[in-house]
């Protein structure tokens, strides 16, 4: 009895603790893995349940999709070997003596060979390409659909096949680290023909267990939120950059202060030309709200005096935009969602929370929504 209830304690706290990271509430790891591109084979398997959304997922895994197979295309993609048998006039691989004998080739100057050839037709390349046209036909959204067609339509031009390889073919085609590269390309077309995201309730399929160490899901929640806006934004003509470093306008120095001064490392800037905004993110994968001395919550002060000095270093250096670029301390929810904003000396400061418990369409929309100009009452 003692064991049953043990091991009943056991289960539960591991269902608690495969929920959450720390404080906060994380429905999957596999929507953040997916934008900040990190699909690592992790060895540990359990088997999950997909979330189905026929509505709108198409589009999303569309333009996922898409924006991982242009990022790959700015290099050739990569090639492998296939095995020939052919006649041809030179030798090349091993002979076939019983064809070449049997039908007398060598008295035409022929010889039959089997051979491997380097080819672009992999079955990866195949399958990128079989999850394009999938995909196109199932987008809703014009835009994206033609998107995926034209570039299903590159990867005809460049030789590759329209046959979608055999479930064996892909069992054996292992990405190495010369072409790491493909990884999230082949991971969002696997979403795109599963047209399935991925959560963590008990299901039918065995996919690998995100890691959940706190410092790892930390980094990765920054990559996620770049990623994000790279593939969303980009395209709408947003300037996305990250880990940018910002220096401090330093008007007389002694000689040793560079080597004590900290560095500010942003982690992601949206720039969008036509309307003169700049946003500074700065994300942190902790409570937005904490205790404070007088009130039972409040902001914590270091993250608000962190965003304030990326946005005041930068002012007053002959840069408009910089002088009104405006600010967002990004955070994950617990137990409630916040989204305000305060100008502070001609700077917009928005302090917002995602909630990653949420399904990935509303994640989604989240993001998007928090970039928008705010309303002021």
């Amino acid at each position: 009895m003692v064991t049953e209830a043990a091991s009943a304690m056991n289960a539960a706290a591991a269902d608690v603790a495969r929920g959450y990271v720390g404080r906060i509430p994380v429905r999957n790891l596999w929507l953040l893995m997916l934008y900040a591109s990190d699909f690592v084979r992790l060895p540990a398997e359990d088997d999950m349940a997909r979330e189905d959304a026929p509505d709108e997922l198409p589009n999303l895994v569309a333009e996922i999709l898409a924006h991982a197979v242009e990022k790959r295309q700015r290099r050739q993609l990569s090639l492998g070997y296939r095995r020939r048998h052919a006649v041809i006039s030179r030798v090349r691989g091993r002979i076939d003596i019983l064809t070449t004998m049997r039908r007398q080739l060598l008295s035409r100057g022929r010889v039959a060979c089997r051979f491997d050839e380097l080819t672009i037709d992999t079955p990866r390349n195949r399958f990128v390409r079989a999850a394009l046209e999938k995909i196109a036909r199932l987008a809703t959204e014009a835009t994206i659909a033609h998107r995926c067609r034209r570039l299903a339509y590159a990867f005809k031009t460049m030789g590759v096949a329209g046959i979608r390889p055999s479930s064996a073919e892909m069992r054996t085609d292992h990405i190495g680290r010369h072409d790491a590269d493909d990884r999230s390309m082949v991971a969002a077309a696997q979403l795109a023909l599963d047209l399935a995201m991925p959560t963590e309730d008990s299901g039918t399929s065995a996919l690998p267990l995100p890691y959940r160490e706190e410092r790892w899901v930390r980094r990765l929640f920054e990559r996620a939120v770049g990623g994000f806006y790279e593939v969303t934004l980009r395209r709408r003509g947003w300037c996305v950059s990250t880990g940018k470093r910002f220096d401090w306008k330093i008007e007389r120095r002694t000689s040793k202060v560079d080597d004590i001064l900290p560095t500010m490392k942003t982690d992601v800037i949206l720039e969008h030309g036509a309307s003169d905004r700049r946003i500074v993110i700065d994300t942190k994968f902790t409570s937005i709200l904490t205790g404070g001395w007088y009130r039972d919550e409040s902001l914590r002060s270091g993250h608000l005096f962190q965003i304030y000095a990326y946005l005041r270093s930068q002012a007053g250096r002959g840069d408009p935009i910089a002088d009104r670029a405006e600010g967002l301390l990004l955070h994950p929810s617990v137990g409630e969602m916040v989204d305000e904003t305060a100008v502070i000396q001609g700077h917009a400061i928005r302090f917002a929370t995602v909630d990653l418990a949420a399904p990935s369409l509303t994640i989604r929309q989240q993001l998007l929504e928090i970039v928008e100009p705010p309303h002021f009452t």
